[in-house]
């Protein structure tokens, strides 16, 4: 039997390896993102190496006629997305105080928001089908005290608890996946001025990332914090004062973002 997958910020980093790593296996995508061009380009690489196939479906997910537009093909029986993978997001880099309503709102929706909206639009025909998996990118910022970019993952986190523990007998399977830092072309699109001052070994491999979270997937994992850097530091970070976590979070603010 296929499966079909559909893929939101899948132009570039981690969007773009889980579609990699997804053709791979033989899985067909539907990709999304802002950037049809490069949208375009991918779609004719894995068709070329991996023999599946690909839609493009270009969409910027805070305006929401395109947003009602990527949940309408979700809910196409007609070609069923067995797989959903909630990847797109962005950083906000200035503080809570400095920055603009309009940016922390967008991301809010982003982050929050499009994701609950996209699962509802799956989940029906995934029960209807007695199979579906959803992965929902979060971050480890969902559990530090790291501004609105932390509170945003967070809700995802919860939501995607609630949507494993209703739905997984049911054939359902739901997880966050909570990256630390991943080295993204975001930084570049940032600017210098803005890469965390860090040693290369906090950040994380892409593809061990994206094969974490497919696994944790597949085991119908609730939530996987990716990386054993990152899972060795959760249970010592419960015993760090928030003010520390606060500052340590702030230091890599908006730190990856795909579509």
């Amino acid at each position: 039997m296929a499966y079909r997958a559909l893929v939101t910020g899948a132009s570039a980093g981690l969007g773009a390896e889980f579609a990699r790593q997804l053709a791979a296996l033989g899985i067909d995508l539907v990709l999304v993102a802002r950037d049809s061009a490069r949208l375009e380009r991918l779609a004719h690489v894995l068709r070329g190496r991996y023999g599946v196939g690909v839609e493009v479906l270009t969409a910027d997910l805070t305006d929401e006629a395109r947003l009602d537009a990527v949940a309408a093909r979700l809910a196409d029986g007609d070609a069923p997305i067995d797989i959903l993978i909630n990847n797109a997001g962005f950083g906000v880099y200035a503080s809570f105080e400095e920055s603009a309503i309009a940016d922390e709102r967008r991301l809010h929706e982003l982050l929050s928001w499009v994701p609950l909206r996209l699962a509802h639009a799956a989940v029906p025909g995934m029960l209807a089908r007695g199979q579906g998996w959803i992965l929902n990118v979060a971050s480890a910022a969902a559990f530090m005290p790291s501004g609105s970019y932390g509170a945003a993952k967070g809700a995802v986190v919860s939501l995607s608890r609630s949507l494993s523990t209703r739905y997984r007998r049911r054939g359902v399977r739901v997880t966050a996946l909570c990256p630390g830092l991943i080295a993204t072309e975001f930084h570049e699109r940032m600017g210098e001025d803005h890469l965390p001052d860090l040693p290369a070994v906090a950040w994380a491999d892409t593809g061990r990332v994206a094969r974490e979270g497919l696994k944790a997937l597949h085991r119908g994992t609730p939530v996987l914090v990716s990386d054993w850097r990152y899972r060795a530091l959760r249970p010592i970070a419960r015993l760090v004062p928030d003010a520390l976590l606060e500052r340590l979070g702030s230091t890599g603010r908006g730190v990856r973002a795909d579509g």
